[in-house]
């Protein structure tokens, strides 16, 4: 095995270049390291700059001139525009789990506890977090679109420019449609989600109507329903604030809008199941009395 031939001098007699030494074992594992944190940095700092943005919009919530038509619009938009993909969704999931609870069901005898199962899972937590999901995939990434087009185009300097704020006009908005539209479309995924389970365990499968509605009526309480409003409330919020952030910051043309469109759908699918846990634990407290503390060792 021969060695490996030396550098050959250069022809103005200068001495050969050395070769570049390998990095020793230390600053390799320094470089993988650093590579597998920098993704975390970028997101602590992302989640940061998201808190001060959401600052901004509080703070140019209440302040005049209030933008009543592009509130309008914006609730036009999100409202009726994702009205029959909420009812889609809604009926389909109220079908399938009236199916998949009545086989359970079944087991032991419990037929007529389909209809307040499916009742308290949609309204307490599947009618909000799939309508915002719905929501989130059709809406924030318009939102996102929008915005982020307007900011590679320079409209939204030339907002500044006019001595219009940018926030203001067009961020409140967003943010306060989607709050206020958000609890009513998971009403009506709500409705739809129990019509569905009705359709399949009653005149599908022939269990008594009367003590399906008598079974109903009976378990669910006003905080069930509470509970689900509140969270469609923040998830409408959440998903227009991360929406319209994503759009807001936009930067390298019409591949840059794609990217946060994309992003915004993905953040706000992402923060809304995660959300939906915090909330939950800071709702039930609250609204149903208790905390659940059996499985504590005494």
């Amino acid at each position: 095995m021969t060695d490996a031939p030396a550098p050959a001098p250069k022809p103005d007699g200068q001495p050969p270049d050395k070769a570049p030494d390998k990095p020793g074992i230390g600053r390799r594992l320094y470089l993988m390291i650093a590579a597998l944190g920098e993704p975390v940095i970028k997101g602590i700092v992302e989640m940061g700059d998201i808190v001060l943005f959401t600052g901004r919009v509080l703070f140019w919530l209440p302040r005049r001139p209030f933008r009543w038509s592009e509130t309008l619009r914006h609730v036009r938009d999100i409202g009726f525009g994702s009205l029959f993909i909420v009812v889609l969704t809604g009926f389909f999931t109220g079908l399938v789990f009236g199916l998949q609870t009545l086989v359970g069901f079944k087991r032991f005898g419990a037929e007529a506890m389909v209809g307040p199962a499916t009742l308290i899972s949609l309204a307490r937590e599947m009618g909000p977090v799939l309508t915002a999901l719905m929501v989130a995939g059709r809406s924030g990434s318009g939102m996102a679109t929008e915005l982020g087009t307007m900011r590679v185009t320079e409209q939204i300097d030339a907002l500044s420019t006019m001595a219009v704020e940018p926030i203001q006009y067009l961020v409140v908005p967003r943010v306060v449609a989607a709050t206020l539209m958000l609890p009513m479309l998971a009403s009506i995924y709500t409705g739809c989600g129990f019509l569905g389970s009705y359709l399949m365990t009653v005149v599908r499968e022939g269990v008594d109507p009367g003590v399906f509605m008598y079974e109903t009526w009976n378990i669910l309480d006003p905080p069930d329903f509470y509970e689900g409003y509140i969270k469609a409330a923040f998830f409408g919020a959440q998903v227009a604030l991360i929406s319209c952030y994503k759009g807001f910051n936009t930067s390298g043309g019409a591949r840059g809008v794609g990217e946060a469109a994309t992003a915004a759908v993905v953040m706000s699918s992402v923060s809304v199941l995660v959300g939906t846990y915090v909330i939950t634990e800071l709702l039930q407290p609250l609204l149903q009395g208790y905390i659940y503390f059996n499985a504590l060792p005494k």
